[in-house]
């Protein structure tokens, strides 16, 4: 299983979210590294692989692609969410692979051709249609994503766990690769995501808090 680290660029720094709470993030100076700047705290942590979110793009006042295509050059694969709003967007970049949330997208999802789904949710209904995951997950088996991110909004930053039999459940709804983020706590949720068969797991705060060791996310694999 392919481990993510998640950063999240706000105003031009990495930014440390809580349950999808945008307003309240603040620059992340603590945990593994004291820097906020992104290239400098990218070359502290050192992470195979990087999911970046750019908060700025998302909520339409602002754009971190020049930094992104920065970032890009420093990680053996980026996963990147600009806010796709249509397939014209796609950033075209070496080991870049594209994000439409279904937060932000605009066009049919029938439309896109590679790249990753996300599958936002927020108090168990992905946003903004209100469906339950599982829909979401079985309808995206017949577009051209890559694969899925199933990404609980409100559990980012909260380090609340997961469920064996949630986990198991999620993934029996998907034919693609698929990937989980928010509220990654442990080593331990990492095992659970590996026995219901996830391909990736983003993680951020574990990190930082030391739960999860550092040397997992430099490697980019756990099995």
């Amino acid at each position: 299983m392919d481990v993510v680290l998640a950063m999240d660029l706000k105003n031009g720094y990495v930014v440390h979210g809580c349950s999808g709470n945008r307003k309240t993030y603040t620059p992340l100076t603590w945990g593994v590294s004291l820097s906020a700047e992104p290239k400098a705290y990218l070359s502290v942590v050192r992470p195979k692989y990087l999911y970046a979110a750019d908060l700025d793009r998302i909520g339409m006042y602002g754009d971190n692609t020049w930094l992104i295509l920065q970032l890009a050059e420093m990680v053996a694969g980026l996963w990147v969410d600009r806010g796709c709003r249509t397939p014209a967007e796609y950033l075209v970049s070496a080991n870049t692979h594209n994000i439409v949330g279904t937060e932000t997208a605009d066009a049919p999802m029938d439309e896109f051709d590679g790249g990753f789904l996300s599958v936002d949710v927020k108090d168990s209904c992905v946003i903004p249609s209100g469906a339950c995951p599982e829909e979401v997950l079985r309808r995206a088996n017949a577009t051209n994503f890559d694969g899925c991110i199933l990404l609980n909004i409100s559990s980012v930053g909260t380090s609340c766990g997961i469920e064996p039999e949630y986990a198991e459940n999620m993934r029996s709804c998907s034919d693609k690769a698929l990937f989980y983020g928010g509220g990654v706590r442990s080593v331990a949720d990492l095992e659970t995501l590996v026995d219901a068969g996830f391909d990736g797991v983003i993680v951020a705060t574990a990190v930082h808090k030391g739960t999860i060791p550092l040397k997992i996310i430099q490697e980019g694999s756990f099995c």
